[in-house]
């Protein structure tokens, strides 16, 4: 990249405007992040640092909010290597069809502070200057949250400056990050913007914060979340990059559906203000393990709220009271992701986060064990006796489809093992082998998972593998869904949206006629046991992996087949250049293999979310 770059000269500039375009080197460059609040806010965002005086606590103390954040993934948004060796794919990805600096789209979401500083495409003057790969960026990887420090993810200012709506009006688009912030002076206390939060000190009698604050719904609402967590093929000029190709071979138009991971929930039982049909969806609610109450937000399972049945407990969002016991939603954000902490422990002790990155660690370990799936087996022989027919069901007791999010490299598969009356294994199907990470896998094998990729008109066909069978994922590129087989949400009504149906996979109603499709699976195994004496023990196990090998190796291949330089190579000339951390001298997709290869990470080792047993005679 070299040093800091300007797009373009005066002349430039104005033909830039004219086409909602800037010029660099000759090439324009699309404005992919039109819509929401841009660069150049009259109040800058200020760092998380700024914050943790007052609401974190000691490093144990995880109710307070800076305490559970720093260890979470939206606090290491902007360290998480697999994401940096994405963004290389992605860039690199959008030049191949004349669309530069794809890389914009995407570190908007990931480092907000240096995306709105002008650090990465976009300036406050409206200049542009070349940092869509990053090179810009200020701070380091092993920087704590403080001034200048862009690698500290997604912040306390960001989300709590988030609008349900623009200064004029203009709709909050819930997708990629299309974020509006408060950007005007605040009524309540101090100068700038007002701090959103779930209180009303005012109503409430206790004594407000030291900066500016209002009491803000839109915060604890899962539109919030949506901003964000439905990803769409960008914009170029207002036309989407890339549109949905139907399995027909139809172009919907439609501008390609990435994640979709709000809409998920918005049409399953858990984001219906009200049941579609209370009757009809009664006795699904009332499955084993399946709690659902009228709506439940992402912040209800992804921020449990801190409480005690001892009302003395203290439970803090600010060190100085008052007691938040019931009423203060815990800041760790857990997903499934709990691998790439364990690397970031490792890789950047300097941050003196272990124990926020242990304990993010536990909480989405728990998350998947506890309260996210069921799992039962059942077997039974032919008549013959000379085949063992199994059932295993499989029940998503999360809010939307299981698994959901990125979905790069993303899976969740069942491991089935039959033993003999000596406990001999006699039959063994999904098994993951923690020395090469590979998944063992036929015709049987029930893998979970959203498959991407392009559309081939001359094999019409979704073409999900480059040329020589290798598994591609090209985030940027792709236009078809080859298949969703991931299991539904209670209540889910999306079976006829073309952006969220199942692909592949037939999920019946709960009931003839419903547009409710159920939320669970059954995976049926025949295998050959002539001869096997009984009674036979049937194991089956569910298991759920963040970055599959295939996923890590199409990065590293990437990486090299396209010839993508070292980091600090790339980056010559960017603030603070050459760093001692993180890639240096490696492309950022070889340092990724390293680091999955490195055994004191374990490959993406999958977690182990529920297990069923069955007796055969």
């Amino acid at each position: 990249m070299g040093a800091s770059k300007l797009w373009g000269g005066a002349l430039a500039l104005l033909v830039g405007l004219a086409f909602g375009l800037a010029v660099y080197a000759g090439t324009l460059l699309p404005d992919l992040t039109a819509r929401g609040s841009q660069p150049g806010l009259l109040h800058p965002i200020e760092t998380s640092g700024d914050c943790m005086g007052c609401h974190a606590g000691g490093t144990l103390e995880f109710h307070y909010p800076a305490t559970s954040w720093k260890g979470s993934m939206m606090a290491n948004a902007g360290r998480d290597p697999v994401f940096w060796a994405a963004l290389d794919v992605a860039n690199a990805d959008g030049e191949s069809i004349g669309v530069p600096g794809v890389g914009d789209w995407c570190l908007r979401c990931h480092v907000p502070e240096g995306w709105f500083a002008g650090r990465v495409s976009k300036t406050a003057s409206g200049t542009r200057v070349e940092g869509t790969d990053g090179c810009l960026l200020q701070g380091k990887h092993d920087d704590v949250p403080g001034f200048g420090n862009d690698y500290a993810g997604v912040g306390c200012h960001y989300c709590h400056r988030a609008q349900p709506n623009g200064p004029n009006g203009e709709p909050n688009h819930l997708e990629s990050g299309d974020v509006w912030l408060d950007d005007e002076p605040c009524e309540n206390g101090g100068s700038g913007p007002c701090r959103g939060g779930p209180y009303d000190y005012a109503r409430e009698g206790t004594s407000p914060p030291p900066h500016p604050w209002k009491q803000s719904s839109h915060l604890s609402s899962s539109e919030m979340c949506g901003s964000c967590h439905d990803v769409t093929s960008p914009l170029n000029n207002g036309v989407p990059l890339r549109t949905l190709v139907s399995a027909a071979g139809v172009d919907t138009g439609i501008a390609f559906p990435i994640e979709r991971t709000y809409s998920e929930w918005r049409k399953s039982d858990y984001g219906s203000a009200l049941f579609a049909d209370g009757a009809e969806a009664a006795p699904m609610r009332n499955q084993p393990g399946v709690v659902v109450k009228q709506q439940q937000t992402c912040q209800d399972c992804h921020m449990e709220i801190a409480r005690s049945d001892n009302p003395e407990e203290q439970f803090l969002a600010c060190f100085y009271g008052p007691n938040r016991n019931g009423t203060l939603s815990v800041h760790n954000f857990s997903g499934a992701n709990a691998w790439v902490p364990k690397i970031l422990k490792g890789e950047f002790p300097g941050l003196g986060y272990d124990e926020a990155f242990d304990q993010a660690i536990l909480w989405s370990t728990q998350l998947l064990t506890q309260r996210t799936a069921l799992l039962s087996a059942r077997g039974q022989r032919s008549a013959d006796g000379q085949t063992l027919e199994v059932e295993v069901e499989v029940t998503n007791r999360s809010g939307h489809k299981l698994p959901t999010g990125y979905s790069e490299g993303r899976r969740m598969w069942i491991e089935l093992e039959v033993r003999d009356a000596q406990g001999s294994l006699v039959y063994s199907n999904g098994s993951w082998d923690p020395a090469t990470g590979e998944l063992q896998r036929d015709a049987q094998t029930r893998v979970y998972e959203i498959k991407q990729g392009i559309w081939d008109p001359g094999s019409g066909s979704c073409r999900i593998a480059d040329a020589q069978g290798r598994a591609s994922f090209h985030f940027v590129l792709n236009n078809c869904v080859a298949k969703d087989n991931r299991i539904p949400p209670l209540g889910f009504t999306g079976g006829n949206d073309v952006e969220i149906a199942p692909v592949g996979a037939i999920y019946p109603p709960e009931r003839p006629g419903s547009e409710r499709l159920r939320n669970v699976d059954m995976a049926r195994y025949s295998i050959p046991v002539a001869g096997v004496s009984g009674p036979l023990t049937v194991q089956a196990r569910l298991h759920f992996q963040i970055s599959s090998k295939e996923y890590v190796e199409f990065l590293r291949d990437q990486a090299v087949e396209r010839d993508f330089e070292g980091e600090n190579a790339m980056c010559e000339g960017g603030p603070g250049r050459p760093f001692d951390v993180g890639p240096q001298n490696l492309s950022r997709g070889a340092y990724l293999y390293g680091l999955w290869s490195n055994p004191a990470y374990g490959r993406s080792p999958p977690i182990l979310m529920e297990s069923a047993s069955a007796q055969v005679p």
